[in-house]
């Protein structure tokens, strides 16, 4: 028999070693089995082969508790598969024993986790739908090194954590139970004993592959999505390929009301056909992974595998993503590993230590957001972080991830005074852990899913942002130009008389422009906490606001660099992003919104069809400066190369609201030029100043440093597109 120590101790939920005591055990006297099962009446061992009841257990009952069962099982020496029937107060259950079963990590996982180098830990940890020996149920797999004892608890358990302890498997510090009879769809979390004795508030799981809708905060069972098609992903992005991003919010795009989520189906149904026909080529969705706060945006998230309830279920947006892809969209994500916050059930001094922030606050601790930076030292926190990467491209077909505040982990000083940071080994201030982890993460990427793409919103001049690690950068594929869009934004607040004092805002981004793969991003940063709407930025009276806005996407989209745009840019919207309501629809209605959304659908098209606008968007040789430099009248001007230069497009803007007659531009050859585009037009709501559609042919008229030339109209605030012909 058991000793009262501990039985003691299994009833106190203090047992660091449960699969020691409990289930089918050989000993010198017989073979024993033990189950503790609070609150049932009895308890009976039952061979599954036959369902024959064997024996009834004993129960121990230690210091006025109840709850701990044991005997022998007569007749028997060798173990065999048993179940156990337990009568409760409203009934009776027949399930199996969890601690009749063995190890669910096997030899090889456990090394690789404990090493921290397992490149998919999710198929491992958290919990998985299986069976074993012929029993369905769930196997659950949590990283709690420091931990005393943990247990899984949920609704299948009357969330008791003396119900069902986990193993500890020393080598890695991981707890594990199968657990069988628990299927899809059920709630738990972990509860954790931390060392010294107390006991912790309930942690939904690390892992979890999907969430209850908040302000409920348990993990639930869900299968693991296998993993996607990729012969049905739209073709890999390239540098030469056009790339135009629309940023989304889903929860504020479209909704019924104003009470309530748009569901993935109706996403699918409305979001999908709308960014198609505007002509954008990605989708970019702020972040989906759980989090606990609406107005967070997503961007502090603690269920990094679980996409947001918010939405649907795991299954609703697999299929939103399918559906991008046969629309020919490719989808991204809103990325955060730069912090999460300190929710009580979250990852917080997950197992009573610091686990996966820093120990710390000058490291762990972001002045700014009040939220945990993840250690990125520790090797099982990293892979934590990078496997997460890789499960949201394997197993949605996420085709990139733009990833969150690279500038706060590149810098251990980032938005802390003197004294409140810790220098790095050598002295200094970058986060060497931090570059670590994003170079081996986009290493994984590129060779685990080499069509997928990063993003990174950083804005400082840390250098080769968008260049391989094997030339010392971090890896990125693409680097959001926040220097370029804070310049441009600034400039287009400026009353026009004063623009030519400030002429370089428009010309200094070419200085820099092929540093890095840039994407010019006008995203939703630049249009909540009181920065005001795209529309409300412009200078002048209300037809000007308009036509600035239309002369500024004219201006980005001929400029080099890939192309961003947040919801409701596309048509004017007046007023600032809220996150609470729906996107002003109703301004679709008036002329001069309808023209700016007609605008940027003629764009997109536009700039897709012309290789000129993209294919070189990352090299010199992709652009020539026609006018940088005239400031006087507000004037630039320049030429986009295809790459084997046979396709020129002549972008030429005017951003005064005066009308330019026989203003003469150098070109850099003779031919025909066909003006393709002008945001002046009257289907934009613009005044219909123009050239016509007949071509113009080049005058032998020396210009701007050029033999050649053209003589122009100029409409007022706007951008001209002219199609060179041989």
């Amino acid at each position: 028999m058991l000793d009262i120590a501990q039985i003691s101790a299994l009833l106190r939920a203090e047992h660091s070693d449960p699969y020691a005591v409990l289930g089918m055990h050989q000993e010198e006297d017989g073979l024993w089995v033990r189950s503790l099962q609070p609150g049932a009446r009895s308890v009976a061992v039952i061979e599954a082969k036959t369902g024959r009841q064997l024996v009834e257990l004993t129960p121990r009952e230690v210091f006025g508790v109840e709850g701990f069962f044991e005997g022998i099982v007569p007749r028997r020496r060798n173990y065999f598969p048993y179940r156990l029937r337990i009568t409760w107060e409203n009934g009776v259950q027949e399930t199996d024993d969890p601690y009749r079963f063995w190890t669910v990590l096997g030899e090889m996982d456990v090394w690789l986790l404990a090493e921290g180098s397992h490149l998919r830990p999710f198929e491992r940890l958290g919990a998985h739908l299986c069976e074993i020996d012929g029993v369905a149920g769930t196997a659950f797999a949590v990283w709690a090194p420091d931990a005393d004892r943990v247990s899984v608890v949920g609704d299948f358990n009357t969330w008791d954590g003396r119900r069902h302890p986990m193993r500890l498997r020393r080598e890695c510090g991981v707890w594990e139970i199968f657990l069988p009879g628990v299927g899809a769809g059920a709630c738990y979390k972990y509860e954790i004993r931390a060392r010294g004795g107390h006991v912790l508030p309930l942690k939904a799981d690390p892992y979890g592959f999907r969430a209850e809708m908040r302000p409920s905060t348990a993990s639930v069972v869900c299968p693991l999505p296998p993993p996607v098609d990729t012969n049905s992903v739209p073709a890999g992005d390239k540098l030469d390929a056009p790339m135009s991003i629309y940023e989304v919010h889903l929860g504020s795009w479209r909704r019924a009301d104003d009470s309530g989520f748009p569901n993935w189906q109706r996403l699918a149904e409305t979001l999908i056909p709308y960014v198609v026909e505007l002509g954008f080529t990605h989708l970019e969705l702020l972040p989906i992974s759980e989090h606990p706060f609406d107005g967070s945006w997503g961007y502090q998230p603690l269920g990094l595998y679980a996409p947001t309830a918010r939405f649907g279920d795991p299954q609703g947006f697999r299929d939103f993503v399918r559906a991008c892809h046969a629309a020919g969209l490719r989808v991204i994500i809103d990325w955060v590993p730069a912090h999460f916050p300190t929710d009580e059930h979250g990852l917080a001094r997950f197992d009573g230590q610091a686990l996966y922030e820093h120990a710390d606050p000058r490291e762990g601790m972001h002045q700014d957001w009040g939220t945990l930076i993840y250690n990125f030292g520790r090797r099982e926190v990293s892979n934590y972080l990078i496997g997460n990467a890789l499960f949201w491209i394997e197993r949605y077909g996420i085709d990139g991830l733009r990833v969150d505040a690279v500038a706060s982990m590149l810098y251990r000083d980032y938005s802390r005074s003197e004294g409140q940071w810790v220098p790095n080994a050598f002295g200094g201030r970058e986060n060497l852990e931090a570059v670590a982890f994003m170079r081996r993460m986009n290493e994984v990427l590129g060779q685990e899913a080499p069509g997928a793409a990063t993003y990174a919103e950083e804005s400082t001049a840390w250098p080769m942002v968008s260049r391989p690690p094997s030339m010392g950068g971090l890896g990125f594929h693409y680097k959001w130009n926040m220097g370029w869009m804070h310049d441009v934004l600034d400039y287009m607040q400026r009353d026009p008389v004063h623009r030519k004092f400030h002429h370089n805002q428009l010309s200094f981004g070419m200085m820099y422009a092929f540093t890095e793969n840039f994407v010019l991003p006008l995203s939703h940063d630049e249009v909540v906490h009181g920065k005001g709407s795209l529309i409300n930025k412009m200078a002048g009276d209300y037809w000007q606001k308009f036509a600035n806005l239309r002369a500024l996407y004219g201006y980005m989209w001929a400029h080099p660099g890939k192309k961003l745009l947040f919801m409701g840019g596309e048509f004017a919207q007046w007023s600032e992003w809220d996150d609470e309501h729906s996107l002003d629809w109703a301004l679709l209605d008036y002329p001069l919104h309808a023209g700016v959304k007609r605008l940027i659908g003629d764009l997109n098209h536009f700039y897709r069809a012309n290789p000129a606008l993209h294919e070189v968007d990352f090299e010199p040789a992709g652009f020539e400066w026609i006018a940088a430099d005239d400031s006087d009248c507000s004037v630039v001007a320049f030429v986009r190369w295809s790459r084997d230069r046979s396709r020129a497009i002549l972008y030429v803007g005017n951003f005064t609201p005066v009308v330019r007659y026989s203003y003469r531009i150098g070109v850099p050859m003779p031919g025909n030029y066909q003006e393709r585009l002008n945001t002046d037009s009257d289907a934009y709501g613009g005044s219909n100043v123009g050239n016509g559609a007949q071509c113009l042919l080049a005058e032998q008229v020396s210009a701007h440093g050029r033999e050649w030339s053209l003589n122009l109209v100029l409409p007022p605030l706007a951008a001209l597109y002219f199609e060179w012909q041989a």
